[in-house]
């Protein structure tokens, strides 16, 4: 296997576009967003459960466009797909700045979630997966170190700026650094791959040694007993970040304390996505993908029950030890069973199911809170859930071992 310091040095112009669509998607993450929950639900006089019934609404109905924008990085180059996403997420941005009817909101959410959390990660997992067969997990965890700094820095800054900034200069900005970055995606991948050619002269095999449409495979049992997971993750995650303000207000915290501790869990996350590369590489996905959620099941028992950020920070941890399996295994896992050639189709259709769980979760929290259920009760049956979703993929993941190629 080739050292980790060459690889990257052979390769480092299709890695880095894919970290920084990674990156960039954060404008249009729960963890950023969350950030503004406050002063989104003040400016247009939003209950809890109205303010996570739009945020809902938006990243519902994204998840229905990206059963067929999904497909598009099967035939789209990355250098084209990728800068367009980003116009159309800067001009998401600018909207939200200037939104001042709220009948509109669930539209500008629909494109924050659309374009950034769905479409960006998507564009660059799919490329990851697709340029690189034999060093495809490190591949994926290169480009999720971008999604790493932007977890870091980005929470605690903007509540830093927040101090100092009107929150709609701060979506301004947000447009800008979009726009900046769309011809620099172009520039870099100026010699890209063909993604196409790619998949037609070069496609990696799945199960019975052939490549799976997008049909075939969601109806096998490793797909569908992964959709737990797929879906899970997302939506609980989602709800802790969507939930943040609120919970340091319950536990009597200020926000700035509670998002200082939010670099730990992404230091955690970045050394987990790395050693989730190398072990995927060394080991296949298959074999790790029903594991990798236990350390959510500790993470959301401790949020449910700490009685300080020190404990929060804990949890945080612990969850980016998880996601770093998140962002590495599943794109992986299609992968080993399905083949590459359809794999854009294939992932999309996971993405959706992902964007689904993240638009459920935050919905359904809001709508539990102002019915007086306690925010620690929903984080213990989260965890809860989290158990039963890695437990689900036991049996269909062993039992699918035996059709791979050795």
């Amino acid at each position: 296997m080739i050292s980790t310091g060459a690889f990257l040095r052979q390769n480092g112009r299709y890695l880095l576009p894919g970290a920084m669509l990674m990156f960039l998607s954060c404008f249009g993450q729960t963890f950023f967003i969350g950030t503004f929950a406050a002063d989104i639900r003040a400016s247009f006089e939003l209950s809890h459960s109205l303010w996570g019934a739009i945020y809902m609404l938006g990243t519902g109905t994204s998840a229905l466009l990206m059963l067929w924008a999904g497909t598009l990085a099967d035939h789209v180059r990355v250098r084209i797909l990728g800068p367009i996403m980003l116009i159309c997420l800067a001009g998401a941005c600018v909207a939200l700045a200037f939104l001042s009817w709220v009948w509109a909101l669930p539209f500008v959410i629909l494109a924050l979630r659309f374009t950034a959390q769905g479409m960006l990660p998507h564009i660059s997992a799919v490329a990851m997966a697709r340029w690189f067969a034999v060093s495809r997990g490190r591949a994926l965890a290169f480009a999720t170190m971008g999604f790493m700094l932007a977890e870091a820095i980005m929470p605690i800054t903007v509540v830093w700026l927040k101090g100092s900034l009107d929150w709609h200069l701060i979506w301004m900005l947000a447009a800008g650094v979009c726009l900046l970055m769309a011809p620099v995606i172009y520039v870099l991948l100026r010699q890209e791959r063909e993604p196409q050619h790619t998949a037609n002269s070069t496609t990696s095999l799945g199960m019975e040694g052939r490549s799976w449409t997008r049909w075939e495979a969601i109806r096998h049992p490793v797909f569908l007993s992964a959709i737990p997971a797929m879906m899970a993750f997302p939506a609980f995650a989602t709800v802790f970040f969507f939930q943040q303000t609120y919970f340091a207000e319950i536990k009597g915290w200020s926000h700035l304390s509670l998002v200082s501790v939010f670099p730990l869990g992404t230091l955690a996350f970045g050394l987990s996505t790395l050693t989730f590369g190398w072990l995927i590489d060394r080991f296949g996905a298959s074999r790790l993908m029903p594991l990798y959620l236990l350390p959510l099941v500790a993470a959301f028992a401790v949020h449910a029950w700490a009685p300080s950020v020190g404990w929060v920070a804990l949890g945080v941890v612990l969850m980016g030890l998880a996601g770093g399996g998140q962002a590495t295994l599943p794109a992986s896992v299609w992968s080993e069973f399905f083949g590459t050639k359809h794999l854009g189709a294939i992932k999309a259709t996971v993405a959706a199911f992902a964007v689904l769980g993240s638009a459920l979760g935050p919905g359904l929290s809001g709508w539990l809170i102002d019915r007086g259920v306690p925010y620690e009760q929903q984080l213990f049956a989260f965890a809860v859930c989290f158990a039963c979703a890695s437990a689900i993929m036991v049996l269909p993941f062993a039992r699918a071992r035996q059709s791979l190629a050795p």
